[in-house]
């Protein structure tokens, strides 16, 4: 991602659409206005232009266009906007047109907010909520993502780094009289702030991860063979995506299916049957993996006998529309066939999945983030019970630098292009 490059890129969804916007951004992207239309319109105001091939002179299209120079702008750079009709045919040729032009090319993956994060625009948290607020599909993934895109969690860590940074002066200058004949020694103070801070910092370990709100609550169906899973599945995501038949062993691999229940987003996996021993090598396989997944949710629904199921799981007993079932002593007792008990379980699911979310107006961090503050909390609690201020000094250091990681302002070029490749191309 060569930051001297002018990028562009379609940011609208895909045509045919009333409108295709074309995003422009880099040092050549008012002149970009120059070439397709004779001139560089007022900046900052939606301007009419008759864009022309610069190879042949042939209309391109009469549009709407923006010249916003930099680097109040969204890139920090000059940045210019095609609102262009929105046929297929169209917005190809005019790309076309901008690839053929000198300094131009086609934007990568997340270019534009890389360019808005390596020129101060945004910092990286903020990054991250942008990446969360282009795949949210709920209303509780909407707010978080808005939240931290909007700067929520990089107030709070300024803040955080202006106490420290507080704590810090205090502790260089008692260090800096420690040799002057009446001065007092280390003010327990100190310590005692660092711990206060180190406190505060904890209760956002303890809250819910953004992972669990960006990948749904999961729930993993598992049992042995023919116990009914395959049925439950498509019951609760009501939708035929898996196979169910009276057979042993016809579901082979994990079947995953992301939804969202009551507004809280879930992902269900369907699970081969568990049983001891079986001569199909295809089969052993989708047992291994069966009992992956059960290992990593955050529910696992039992259908197998009483007792044998992961710690914490629910026990669900399925086929109750069955002549001579024996209510058993599951949890819950559901028939996949004429839906007995499914709206209970569902009900059920919300209710613990909502529990394991973030609560209104809470913020979610990810595991990056998260693991950052423990740093910083670790750090100001080895400060908050010592009383040399030499060492008090190395812990507020340590803390300084997990804030300054948590924003982006050092090192974090390892994980930059894994962030900005979950972006679409012209975002």
């Amino acid at each position: 991602m060569a930051g001297s490059d002018t990028i562009f890129a379609l940011s609208s969804g895909n045509p045919p659409a009333g409108i295709a916007v074309i995003r422009i951004s880099g040092p050549r992207a008012l002149a970009v206005l120059d070439s397709l239309g004779g001139r560089v319109p007022p900046r900052r105001r939606a301007s009419v232009m008759r864009l022309c091939d610069p190879l042949d002179g042939s209309l391109l299209d009469e549009t709407l266009v923006l010249a916003l120079p930099g680097p109040a702008t969204a890139t920090g750079e000059d940045c210019a906007e095609l609102h262009l009709h929105g046929g297929r045919a169209l917005v190809a040729r005019v790309q076309q047109v901008l690839g053929r032009l000198e300094g131009l090319r086609q934007a990568e993956a997340g270019e534009f907010t890389m360019r808005a994060f390596r020129n101060g625009r945004i910092d990286l948290a903020e990054a991250e909520g942008l990446a969360d607020l282009l795949s949210a599909e709920t209303e509780l993934q909407l707010r978080n993502a808005q939240a931290l895109s909007g700067g929520a969690l990089s107030r709070m860590v300024h803040e955080w780094r202006d106490e420290v940074l507080a704590i810090s002066a205090r502790v260089e200058t008692s260090i800096d009289f420690a040799d002057e004949e009446d001065a007092e020694g280390i003010d327990p103070g100190f310590s005692n702030d660092c711990s206060d801070l180190a406190e505060k910092l904890s209760h956002w370990l303890d809250a819910p991860r953004a992972e669990i709100l960006r990948e749904g609550f999961r729930v993993a169906i598992g049992g042995p063979p023919n116990a009914g899973k395959s049925s439950l599945f498509n019951a609760l995501i009501e939708e035929e995506a898996a196979i169910a038949t009276p057979i042993a062993g016809t579901t082979r691999d994990a079947l995953h299916r992301p939804i969202a229940l009551g507004g809280v987003p879930f992902l269900f996996v369907d699970t081969a049957g568990l049983r001891d021993e079986t001569g199909d090598v295809v089969e052993a396989i989708g047992i291994e993996r069966a009992g992956q997944e059960l290992a990593r949710a955050d529910l696992v629904l039992w259908l197998g006998p009483g007792g044998e199921g992961p710690a914490g799981c629910w026990e669900v007993q399925t086929k109750t529309d069955l002549v001579g079932a024996v209510e058993s002593g599951a949890l819950f007792h559901v028939s996949a066939v004429t839906g007995e008990g499914i709206e209970r379980l569902r009900a059920a699911l919300i209710e613990i999945a909502r529990e394991a979310m973030p609560k209104p107006g809470q913020l979610a961090v990810n595991a990056r983030q998260a693991s950052l503050i423990a740093e910083a909390t670790a750090a100001l609690r080895d400060g908050g019970q010592i009383t040399d201020p030499l060492l008090i000094a190395e812990g507020l250091r340590r803390a300084r630098l997990a804030f300054d990681r948590l924003l982006g302002n050092t090192g974090t070029e390892d994980m930059l292009d894994a962030l900005f490749g979950r972006f679409c191309i012209g975002k």
